[in-house]
């Protein structure tokens, strides 16, 4: 099992990474070459290495085989410049959220080969950074099998949860041999009578309190997304009492989106005097350095722009040539707001604006020219962003060069 991950990552070079860490060290390609070919022929850990890991997260790896302490990624045979992902591993939940934005959750996901398959064509593409959602994921069936193999490939997972079943000794055994990079746990209330109510299940808020004590007591590396509608807008001080209780970073959710078949069913979840102006959206890579897989193995640019995708079981890494022009055409502004003669200057991410309207929401909830009083309708509109949309390039949290 590994410690560490020598990988090369977009045009940035080349990295060495520890799983459950958030610092990283930048390398030249020469020390790169230096451990593809150690790692070949059994060699020892070079002193550059032994040093940059004892000082860095205090390994002593000095005199061991490179190839029993480090997983050496092989460069990708294909040319593309993908650096992250994220995994819809299963739509099911064990929630019944009032502002899910899934809009329908089957438990449909892939079978295991099927599995194996994509987590080799994410290799194959170069991703390092693999965030794995759901739905809720720690429900999959395969989820300790689907975690455990992307780990081996020398990937840095994150994990999207409720923390309902992170108390569980197997998979808190599994977090704690594989560390994974960091958990994102999402916040429904601080009480169980708001949380209860919002995810409608009697009881989850137990869980949920249960879960986090549990991965905090592990050490586990976690951050929270506090998500705020009307029926716990009551208890924002109470969330973030609750995180900085246990001493975590978080982060406030507070515009809620329409599903992602663009129904307008989650909309009536928003805290209306809670609703915040948007940042604009000055574009992102989407679809060029980072893409999204849904249970089927489809690939879209993200969560939000899912049409049009690509089949990634039937085309293979191939297919991913395809998505970096869906995506320049999914973020062209199009038009499309009635009336508006500033739309040219609109700065709302597009499949985020189709979205909102689909589902015939009002406008505030989106435009931001509405919010600066610059709009100008000559006729009537016609009609929460998803936390971790995946917009934009991961890099580690801080670097050194070795």
């Amino acid at each position: 099992m590994h410690q560490l991950i020598a990988t090369p990552f977009l045009d940035d070079g080349h990295l060495i990474l520890k799983p459950g860490s958030e610092q990283g060290m930048r390398i030249p390609a020469g020390h790169y070459e230096q451990l593809r070919d150690l790692s070949a022929r059994h060699g020892p850990v070079p002193d550059w290495l032994g040093n940059a890991a004892m000082n860095g997260w205090g390994l002593r790896l000095r005199d061991k085989p490179v190839n029993q302490v480090v997983t050496v990624r092989q460069p990708s045979n294909y040319g593309y410049g993908y650096g992250r992902a994220s995994w819809e591993l299963n739509l099911g939940c064990n929630y019944d959220c009032e502002h899910c934005y899934l809009d329908i959750k089957r438990f449909e996901g892939l079978a295991w080969e099927q599995r194996v398959r994509l987590l080799h064509i994410l290799r194959d593409a170069g991703v390092v950074w693999l965030q794995l959602t759901g739905g809720e994921p720690l429900i999959d069936k395969l989820f300790t099998e689907t975690y455990t193999h992307a780990w081996d490939l020398g990937m840095m997972i994150s994990i999207s949860t409720n923390a309902s079943r992170l108390w569980k000794p197997e998979i808190l055994d599994l977090l704690r041999t594989r560390p994974a990079y960091h958990i994102t746990i999402s916040v429904y209330g601080a009480t169980a009578d708001s949380y209860d109510a919002l995810v409608r299940r009697r009881g989850a808020f137990d869980k949920f309190h249960r879960g986090l004590a549990a991965a905090s007591g592990a050490g586990l590396t976690m951050n929270l997304n506090l998500v705020v509608t009307k029926t716990n807008d009551a208890e924002v001080d109470g969330m973030i009492a609750l995180a900085e209780g246990f001493g975590l970073p978080y982060h406030v959710f507070s515009n809620i989106s329409p599903t992602i078949m663009g129904s307008a069913r989650s909309l009536p979840a928003q805290s209306m005097p809670l609703l915040k102006a948007r940042k604009p959206f000055t574009g992102c890579n989407a679809g060029h350095t980072f893409f999204h897989v849904d249970p089927h193995g489809m690939a879209s640019i993200c969560k939000v722009g899912r049409d049009p995708n690509i089949d990634l079981l039937a085309e293979g890494v191939e297919g991913l040539r395809r998505l970096g022009g869906i995506a320049d055409g999914l973020l062209a502004r199009t038009g499309g707001c009635s009336g508006c003669s500033v739309q040219g200057t609109c700065n709302t991410c597009m499949p985020l604006v189709r979205l909102y309207r689909q589902a015939k929401s009002p406008m505030e909830r989106y435009c931001q020219h509405r919010e600066s009083g610059e709009v100008i309708v000559n006729g009537t509109d016609s009609h929460s962003d998803p936390a971790g949309t995946g917009h934009g390039r991961a890099v580690p949290a801080s670097a050194a060069t070795a």
